[in-house]
């Protein structure tokens, strides 16, 4: 077994590979030892060629005389003294640990690296559900699929700049209002459930985060009242709609297989209230979703996003099931929105059940899709 130190914690490593039955512990050290090696000599590469970039740029203050006009981030704010305007353009900030930032961004604050990391189509996470790390989960748990703030977090700080709005008309717990105060956006939620709202709340004040406005009913009512929307959003544009709709009727089902072991054998529907999507039959819950998006549309900015979570449901004979794809199609027909591409999210905290086990093979699903759309006007 490997004995030798290194800034990994290596004996950490080997407890928690043994804990899941890794027999071969000294080869998958290596492999991980390897991994990092290859990554950090990639960041050497790229920081090599960065400092010289920076070495080669003007200083800032030949170009701007302040910063007054030119709104940019804390972040690059802090750092300004060190800047240098690297480009013919001369739009781009560079520092002397070769960090980026475009002074016209429209769209968010990041630098140039968090940007790249942000793009990439598949992305893995694994995020505690005990102590201070979990964002009140004990809290948040009522609810049968919480959203993790600070995934909620990263995908607002990547779609809007500060103190915008975030909309969600099916906060279920605030996941997202949650990354909203996280991430010093303003936020607004709407759901159907008081209990799940009254959870938020309790959620907010023990993170500390600011409690943003919340509206108990139905979404469609709701956005269908232009009187309701102007005063929920104060005469103000959306930046971003972030939302996680229920996946037609799947909650509303009885359990099978291994959903027993964690729900029991009955269905779990996230309310009785017959206008909630989690009762709608699946055609119900495509044309209502997409009416949903064709009523908040109005009341985003242009070139703001919308931004939808969705699992697929298991394929059943020749019923494929695939409703990522289904609700590309149905949103993508409404005018003056576009489909710009998804990201695919791997929640490696999920329990895994031998479905089909020994029988017929059954997927796992601990992915899900995060479907991303943009007003053009």
């Amino acid at each position: 077994m490997a004995t030798k130190k290194s800034f990994l914690d290596l004996e950490k490593i080997e407890s928690e590979l043994l804990k899941y039955g890794v027999e071969d512990v000294d080869s998958e050290i290596g492999k991980i030892e390897k991994q990092i090696k290859s990554t950090l000599n990639s960041y050497k590469e790229k920081n090599k060629i960065a400092r010289e970039q920076y070495k080669n740029a003007i200083p800032f203050s030949e170009i701007y005389d302040s910063i007054d006009k030119l709104n940019l981030p804390d972040w690059v704010q802090k750092k300004i003294n060190s800047a240098r305007i690297f480009g013919r353009s001369k739009q781009m900030i560079i520092f002397p640990d070769g960090e980026k930032y475009q002074i016209n961004n429209p769209l968010n604050n990041l630098s140039g690296g968090d940007w790249l990391n942000f793009t990439t189509s598949v992305f893995s996470t694994f995020y505690t559900t005990k102590g201070k790390d979990s964002y009140a989960h004990k809290i948040r748990k009522i609810h049968p699929s919480p959203k993790p703030p600070q995934l909620m977090r990263e995908i607002i700080e990547f779609f809007t700049k500060e103190n915008e709005i975030i909309f969600d008309y099916f906060m279920g717990v605030g996941g997202s209002l949650l990354g909203a105060g996280l991430s010093k956006r303003k936020a607004i939620g709407i759901d159907l459930n008081e209990k799940f709202i009254k959870a938020y709340k309790n959620a907010a004040k023990e993170i500390g985060v600011d409690i943003f406005p919340t509206k108990c009913g139905d979404c469609l009512e709701i956005l269908n009242n232009e009187k309701e929307m102007k005063s929920l959003l104060n005469n103000k544009k959306i930046s971003l709609v972030l939302i996680d709709p229920p996946y037609a009727n799947m909650m509303s089902k009885e359990k099978t297989g291994g959903d027993i072991v964690v729900y029991g054998n009955k269905a779990t529907p996230f309310t009785n209230d017959e206008r909630d999507f989690g009762n709608l039959n699946q055609t119900a819950f495509f044309d209502s979703l997409k009416q949903s998006v064709k009523l908040v549309l109005p009341y985003i900015k242009k070139h703001g996003y919308i931004v939808i979570f969705i699992k697929d449901l298991q394929p059943n004979k020749k019923e494929l099931n695939l409703l990522h794809a289904d609700i590309i199609k149905k949103i993508n027909e409404i005018p003056n929105l576009n489909y710009k591409g998804l990201r695919i999210w791997a929640d490696r905290s999920a329990k895994l059940f031998p479905y089909g086990y020994p029988f017929s093979f059954v997927a796992n699903q601990i992915h899900q899709y995060i479907l991303v759309f943009r007003k053009e006007k």
